[in-house]
C-alpha cells in the first residue's frame, strides 16, 4: 500500500520577533524559531520595523519594508543565515547614522 503525499511549499501565517529570535506560525501547524542573531539588520532594528513585517507571495517569504530585509520561509527552514557581506551591512548601518562598533 502507498500513500499519497502531496507537497506543499511552507507557508507563514504569523510572525514574532523578540530580542532572542524570530518566530514564525506556519499554516500547517508547526511554529519555527530561529535566533535573531542570524539577521543583524534584524539585530540593529527597533521594536517598531522589527513590528512592521509584510507576508509576500501569500506567505512564501517576510519582508520587513523599513529595513529592507526578505526571508523566504524556505530558507529559514534551511537554516540559512543571513547572506549579506559585512561591508554591504556596514554601508546600511551607516546609512542609518549607526555604527556596529
Amino acid at each position: 500500500m502507498t500513500t499519497l503525499v502531496l507537497e506543499r511549499d511552507p507557508i507563514a501565517v504569523a510572525v514574532e520577533v523578540t530580542d532572542e529570535q524570530i518566530s514564525i506560525q506556519l499554516a500547517d501547524g508547526r511554529v519555527i524559531a530561529v535566533p535573531l542573531e542570524w539577521y543583524p539588520r534584524l539585530v540593529h532594528a527597533t521594536l517598531p520595523e522589527r513590528n512592521h513585517y509584510e507576508l509576500l507571495g501569500h506567505g512564501s517569504a517576510i519582508g520587513w519594508p523599513d529595513l529592507d530585509e526578505h526571508l523566504s520561509i524556505e530558507s529559514i527552514l534551511a537554516g540559512r543565515r543571513s547572506g549579506e557581506s559585512q561591508s554591504s551591512f556596514q554601508r546600511w548601518l551607516t546609512s542609518r547614522g549607526r555604527s556596529s562598533s
